[in-house]
């Protein structure tokens, strides 16, 4: 690809920056789960906590994670994402 076309296409900011906001977001997700996976499962099972019948780590981390990365990957997109066409404006192929 034309360096100089990477250069001047907003396109390719665009989309730079929505990875790299993706990428974020995996990390976000792995630090949560990881943090109430391991840290509160890490004890013996005798001093587990319930919630609705699970134990408060699986909770946390599994179910608490998702609802949490559902709510963010949707504001995301919302408030940050772009909508970009994919079409090459102004690129003539006569």
């Amino acid at each position: 690809m034309n360096k100089n076309k990477e250069d001047t296409d907003p396109r390719f900011k665009i989309a730079n920056r929505e990875a790299v906001i993706g990428i974020i977001l995996v990390i976000i997700n792995f630090v949560w789960w990881f943090v109430f996976a391991y840290g509160m499962g890490s004890g013996p099972i005798a001093n587990y906590s319930y919630v609705m019948g699970l134990p408060a780590w699986f909770f946390y981390s599994c179910v608490g994670g998702f609802i949490l990365m559902v709510l963010l990957v949707t504001a995301v997109v919302k408030f940050y994402f772009k909508e970009v066409s994919f079409e090459d404006e102004g690129r003539d192929d006569s």
